[in-house]
Formats: C-alpha cells, structure tokens, sequence
C-alpha cells in the first residue's frame, strides 16, 4: 500500500520537476551554469598553467 502512494507521488511530481527545470524562467540560470565549465579559473595562481 506505501509503496502504491510513493508510487503515486512520484508519478506526479516528475512531470512537474521536469516542467521546472525547462520553464523559462530558469534558462538563464542554466545557461550561466553552462557556462562555467568553459572559463578560465581566476583565483587559481597556477591558472597561466592550465592549457
């Protein structure tokens, strides 16, 4: 019976999170985040180091 009702739960919080995560309102976030991974690190002092 619990597991039927987390089941349940699941079923209908996935379609909301996924709305969530790809609303528009959180492009920006995303794209920043994104982002990220391609700067250079600045407070690193052997960052001349890095290719």
């Amino acid at each position: 019976m619990t597991s039927g009702i987390l089941i349940a739960v699941m079923l209908v919080l996935f379609p909301v999170l996924a709305a969530w995560a790809w609303s528009a309102r959180r492009r920006d976030a995303f794209e920043e985040a994104a982002a990220l991974a391609l700067e250079r690190p600045t407070d690193n002092p052997h960052a001349e180091d890095c290719p």
